[in-house]
């Protein structure tokens, strides 16, 4: 081919090949995450593939959020949607489950090898760090995690009945739930000891991402299902879950040598949002101000976790940036416990890939603050 001929195919050779990387472009799916964590696990195994949504805004709680229209538009729109699950979020599957007939949805919670905890009752906690081998969650081979998820019919998975609605969401949304913002916290109040209906989700804690080992239980579900979806990255997928995971471990071997002397450290918690990385790390709370869902607590159990921090002494009462201060100043009133901060979403953190390493840090930082570390 002579130089003239060469300059002139050299465009059409230039536009060839923009249209076969605009073409595997197009073919990466488009995912929707519900929150900073989970988005930042899917950045992790998508890495230079694609740039997943994520729902909710920066620091907002997941209970009981109402999604926006543009919002609900993006679970529409989307090829499959990580979510953490219906224990925290029964509104985002009552959603998938109403307008996203055609995306896959992925509760977390439910992926095979995650670790599910049962929600705690009452206002105080008795001691218990639980046996992982119980759960026997972590002798997997965590490279198959999802091996099976082939055979998951994505639509027809979660035949779930209503869980208990939350109200707890101060965003003045015009939006597909406008019925979330409904419902009267008055009737927490009357129960000091928690007899809240947990319906029909077993009972089980909702805040799984705090633990790290879920999480990297769910990088390798993540990269399975983008696997499935998307055929000619799924080598990549897979190879930067892997990537991931280790460096995951890594961390937690860290934060657990760091803990490791915290061992018989005694704490209070706002809400009841930390059993998760506590069970992973051999901590333990001594009880709760307000109950898992974060609800305004009653009178009564206030008195009895005031009770709880004078009789067992504690080394720290733990408030959080996205709830009222003013209850754990009433509960360390006449006491010499500390306040210190604790957040189990990361409001202050910069979302991205590296969000989830960096929230995990943040919260083994505030425990070590506890005992003035």
């Amino acid at each position: 081919m002579t130089l003239r001929s060469s300059l002139l195919f050299a465009p059409l050779l230039a536009g060839a090949h923009f249209a076969q990387v605009a073409s595997a472009q197009a073919e990466v799916p488009n995912v929707v995450t519900d929150m900073a964590p989970i988005q930042s696990l899917v950045m992790q195994v998508m890495g230079d593939l694609g740039t997943p949504d994520v729902l909710m805004p920066q620091g907002t709680s997941p209970h009981g959020y109402s999604l926006r229209p543009s919002e609900a538009k993006a679970v529409q729109d989307a090829d499959v949607v990580f979510w953490t699950g219906p224990q925290i979020e029964p509104w985002l599957e009552d959603l998938i489950d109403e307008i996203g007939k055609n995306t896959r949805s992925v509760p977390l919670t439910e992926v095979e090898g995650a670790t599910l905890l049962e929600v705690r009752e009452g206002a105080t906690f008795e001691r218990h760090v639980h046996d992982h081998d119980e759960h026997a969650h972590d002798d997997h081979d965590h490279d198959d995690t999802h091996e099976d998820h082939d055979d998951h019919d994505h639509e027809d998975a979660h035949d779930h009945d209503a869980h208990e609605e939350h109200g707890h969401d101060d965003h003045d949304h015009e939006d597909a739930h406008e019925d979330h913002d409904d419902h009267d916290h008055d009737a927490h109040e009357e129960h000091a000891d928690d007899d809240h209906d947990h319906d029909d989700h077993n009972d089980a804690d909702g805040h799984a991402w705090l633990d790290p080992m879920n999480a990297h239980v769910w990088l390798g579900a993540i990269a399975e299902e983008l696997a499935e979806l998307d055929a000619e990255n799924a080598a990549t997928y897979r190879a930067n879950a892997a990537s991931a995971q280790e460096a995951l471990d890594a961390q937690m071997a860290e934060i657990q040598a760091e803990l490791a002397p915290l061992a018989d450290m005694k704490f209070i918690v706002f809400h009841d949002a930390y059993q998760y990385f506590e069970n992973r790390f051999g901590l333990s709370a001594a009880g709760s101000i307000s109950i898992g869902d974060a609800s305004a607590p009653s009178p009564a159990r206030i008195r009895e976790i005031q009770g709880k921090v004078k009789e067992i002494d504690v080394d720290c009462v733990f408030a959080e940036p996205q709830f009222n201060a003013g209850l754990v100043k009433t509960v360390l009133d006449g006491t010499d416990a500390r306040s210190e901060v604790i957040d189990p979403l990361g409001v202050t953190l910069t979302p991205g890939a590296d969000f989830y390493a960096a929230l995990m840090d943040e919260v083994a930082n505030s425990f070590k603050a506890c005992v003035g570390e």
